[in-house]
């Protein structure tokens, strides 16, 4: 992939901050261009980036040829300038080649190389028609992508920001932490989906002062948006740091679902009825191995749906779970990965924050959290508690299939260590009487045993 992009010196050192945030050990890049077109800029930007608040000063290599740094990530760094390079034997000398292997390596002048190596990132930096611009050519894989978002941080204003990679989801998008001096806000890059629907639901959330992060800036044809960092206190995190805050946090939770359940769904959300609880329990017959021997399980659900889980629908934010929300004190609870809100029964929510997969919640919390609900809400407890595990059993189905086509398909294996856990909250669903059908239908399938989920695992080897 080859990308052109003009440039002040504010954007090439923003788009060297970008690249920083994705090279790894062995990654090699190649500074073309003639003297006093910005490669030492660009390198130095990068490398500062690369060190962040332990920054040095990055002086030209031309006379030392080479010099090195560390960065806080653990990872060497070669800044070379062979420019003054007489012969590519001198090359064994620098022991350049053999740093490329496991350091990240930024070369100038890289002509003076004897031949180019494999995978390296080339950097042509040239000068434009006005002096205080230049034209910066990148050819590599994913070039386009980086250059983008460079040239969008930059268009807000944070083109002086540290940009850092942020741990991502299930999903395809990306999220970056942009940082400078005591300011931070998150890149948030969905190449492949549509920021419309986080836009909508983020307007209509904070409207109503829930803890939705502020837009900073947003481009949708980019599919790119720039938000408030609520910061790195998930709740899943804080639980498990401060065991004393269970209880505390959990009907913190709850109230948020009471709260966010007074207001009438937004009229964007698609429903989530019992047609579309089947369609998605279709993902367990189809991807979890051995389902395919229950194939009325969807029809089931679907029935089940209609006779338990009826009244009027509220929004649901769907992936309601620890690790979507932000802990900040007294502060409203911070709401993230909101986008695929549905209208769905009062339960569905619920049952996403107390079955959650990636966590154990104690049956005593789950159970003291339901009665909570149950009182500031006063649905009627037993018709609640049918459709409440109902709609456990099915969300397990379904992540359970997920969890399957995410390893078998896309080679994300790391879901499979969850399989247990949801497996044993569907058991928990599956005791309530009104499930009995559902609970026959699941008699011939296995449970994901360890030696069921190694088997899934070997098979996304390559």
């Amino acid at each position: 992939m080859s990308v052109r992009l003009i440039a002040d010196e504010g954007l090439t050192a923003g788009l060297a901050r970008m690249m920083a945030a994705g090279l790894a050990p062995g990654d090699t890049v190649l500074l073309d261009g003639p003297v006093g077109a910005g490669k030492t800029h660009f390198a130095r930007a990068l490398i500062r980036a690369r060190q962040g608040d332990l920054a040095e000063d990055v002086p030209s290599p031309t006379f030392t040829l080479v010099q090195t740094y560390d960065d806080p990530m653990g990872t060497e760094i070669w800044h070379a300038d062979l420019y003054r390079l007489t012969d590519p034997s001198e090359l064994d000398e620098l022991g350049l080649d053999e740093a490329m292997s496991d350091a990240i390596c930024l070369i100038e002048w890289p002509d003076r190389l004897e031949a180019l190596p494999d995978g390296a990132m080339t950097i042509a930096i040239g000068p434009a028609p006005d002096p205080d611009l230049r034209v910066i050519d990148l050819a590599f894989a994913g070039a386009d992508r980086i250059a983008q978002r460079a040239a969008f941080v930059a268009q807000a204003g944070w083109s002086d920001a540290r940009v850092a990679v942020l741990a991502g989801d299930a999903s395809a998008r990306s999220f970056f932490r942009l940082r400078r001096g005591d300011e931070s806000a998150v890149l948030m890059d969905d190449a492949a989906g549509d920021i419309a629907p986080f836009l909508r639901m983020t307007e209509w959330l904070r409207e109503r002062g829930l803890g939705a992060p502020a837009i900073i800036a947003h481009d949708p044809d980019l599919r790119l948006m720039l938000v408030e960092d609520l910061g790195d206190d998930l709740v899943a995190r804080v639980l498990a740091d401060q065991p004393d805050l269970d209880e505390v946090i959990h009907d913190r939770i709850t109230d948020l679902l009471v709260q966010i359940q007074s207001h009438v769904p937004p009229p964007f959300v698609d429903p989530l009825d019992g047609a579309a609880m089947a369609e998605l329990t279709a993902l367990f017959v189809e991807w979890y191995p051995g389902a395919d021997a229950a194939p009325d399980l969807p029809a089931i659900v679907a029935r089940l749906h209609d006779d338990l889980a009826g009244g009027p629908p509220v929004l649901s934010l769907r992936d309601f779970h620890a690790e979507n929300l932000i802990w900040r004190g007294p502060a409203p609870l911070g709401l993230i990965d909101y986008q695929d809100a549905v209208a769905a029964h009062p339960a569905y929510d619920l049952v996403s924050a107390l079955q959650d997969a990636r966590r154990d919640v104690a049956p005593d919390t789950e159970a003291r959290q339901i009665d909570r609900f149950l009182a500031a809400t006063g649905h009627d407890p037993d018709a609640f508690r049918a459709a409440y595990a109902l709609i456990g059993a099915q969300r397990a189905l379904r992540i359970l299939g997920v969890f399957c086509r995410l390893a078998l398909r896309d080679g994300k294996t790391r879901y499979l260590d969850f399989m247990p856990r949801v497996w044993a909250n569907l058991q928990r669903d599956l005791d309530h009487p009104a499930l009995a059908e559902l609970t026959r239908a699941l008699q011939p399938i296995a449970a994901p045993t360890p030696e069921f989920v190694e088997r899934i695992r070997a098979r996304c080897q390559p």
